[in-house]
C-alpha cells in the first residue's frame, strides 16, 4: 500500500539573528573581544609562529620528509642528463681542473705549495659545498612559494633539506678527492678521523647561513642575482686556490687583514680538511686556535641563523 508522505513546510526567512553567534543576539558571549572567543572555543591563527621549542619539536617530526626531500632533489638534479648522477663528482672535478689551469699553471700559485692537486681539490670541494649552500638557501623559500603555500610544514624543512642535498653532493666528491690523493702518494693517516668533525661544524655553519639567506631571500628576491658575485669574491679570499699565508707574506698588508681572511669561515674549514687529509700541511699553517674558531663560526650561525629564520615564519608564503 503507498503512503503519501506530507510535504515539506515551507522554508521560513530566519528571525533576525537566528543562526548568528551569540555576540550578534546580544547573548552570553556579546562582550567578548575576538581575541577572547577566540581563545574561549580554541580558535588559533592560521599559520602562526610556534614557540621556539615546539618549532624544534615540529621539525623533529618532519625528520624523514627533510631527508627524503632532500634526497629526491638530488637524484632530480642530472635526471636529464645522459650521464646522470656521475655529474655530481665530474662537475667539481672540472672545476678544479679549470683552476688547475689557470691559477696552477698559469699565475704559478702552486710554487712553494708541495701537493699542490690536493691543495687545490679540497679547497675547491670544501669551498662549493658552503657556496651551493648559500645559493641554494637563498632560493629555498621564494623558489618554492607553491609548496609553502599549499601545504602547513615548519618551514626551515626547506633550506635544512637543500644543505643535506649539498652535504650528499659533497659525499659523493670526497670519492674522487680520496682517488686523486691516493694518485698523488698522500695515504691514510690517524688524522683522517678528523675529517669527521670538520664536515660537521661546516654542516652546521652551512645550515645557518642557508637559514639566513632563506628568509633575505624571501623578502627580497632579487639577493639571488647578487649571490654569484658575491660569493665569487668570498672564495678569492678564502685561500682555495693559493696558500693564504704564502700570498700574505708578499704583501705588506695590517695585521687586522692577516687575522681577517685567515678566520674567514670558509678559509677555517678548509685549512682543517686540509689539515686532516694532507700530510705536508702542517699545524704551523693554521690560525690560532683554529677549532675554537671553526666551533664559534659554527654556534653563531647555527644557532643564531635558525633564530632569525624562525622570527619570522608567520610571514613566509604571505606575500
Amino acid at each position: 500500500m503507498s503512503q503519501v508522505l506530507d510535504p515539506l513546510p515551507p522554508r521560513q526567512d530566519p528571525t533576525p539573528g537566528a543562526g548568528t553567534a551569540p555576540a550578534a543576539t546580544g547573548g552570553p558571549d556579546a562582550h567578548l573581544s575576538g581575541a577572547q572567543l577566540a581563545a574561549r572555543y580554541g580558535l588559533s591563527v592560521s599559520g602562526a609562529r610556534p614557540p621556539l621549542a615546539e618549532y624544534v619539536r615540529q621539525l623533529w617530526g618532519r625528520r624523514h620528509f627533510i631527508l627524503a626531500f632532500s634526497t629526491a632533489k638530488l637524484t632530480a638534479q642530472y635526471s636529464q642528463a645522459k650521464l646522470g648522477q656521475l655529474w655530481q663528482v665530474m662537475t667539481p672535478l672540472l672545476n678544479a681542473g679549470v683552476y688547475l689551469l689557470i691559477f696552477g699553471l698559469l699565475l704559478g700559485t702552486s710554487r712553494g705549495v708541495p701537493d699542490f692537486v690536493p691543495f687545490l681539490v679540497t679547497g675547491v670541494f670544501i669551498f662549493t659545498f658552503t657556496q651551493s649552500c648559500a645559493m641554494a638557501g637563498t632560493r629555498a623559500i621564494a623558489g618554492n612559494l607553491g609548496l609553502v603555500r599549499a601545504l602547513h610544514f615548519p618551514r626551515a624543512s626547506l633550506p635544512i633539506s637543500f644543505t643535506l642535498q649539498q652535504l650528499q653532493q659533497l659525499l659523493y666528491s670526497m670519492i674522487a678527492l680520496v682517488v686523486i690523493l691516493f694518485a698523488f702518494g698522500v695515504w691514510p693517516q690517524p688524522s683522517w678521523v678528523l675529517v669527521v668533525p670538520a664536515l660537521l661544524l661546516q654542516f652546521v655553519f652551512n645550515t645557518g647561513l642557508a637559514l639566513i639567506l632563506a628568509r633575505v631571500g624571501a623578502k627580497t628576491p632579487d639577493v639571488a642575482q647578487l649571490m654569484p658575485f658575491i660569493t665569487r669574491t668570498w672564495m678569492y679570499t678564502s685561500g682555495v686556490m693559493f696558500s693564504l699565508p704564502h700570498m700574505l707574506a708578499k704583501h705588506d698588508l695590517p695585521s687586522w687583514v692577516h687575522t681577517v681572511l685567515q678566520c674567514n669561515p670558509p678559509a677555517v674549514f678548509i685549512d682543517l680538511m686540509r689539515f686532516a687529509l694532507i700530510d705536508s700541511f702542517h699545524s704551523d699553517q693554521l690560525p690560532p686556535h683554529v677549532w675554537a674558531i671553526a666551533l664559534g663560526w659554527a654556534l653563531l650561525s647555527g644557532v643564531g641563523g635558525f633564530v632569525y629564520f624562525w622570527k619570522a615564519e608567520e610571514r613566509y608564503g604571505r606575500g
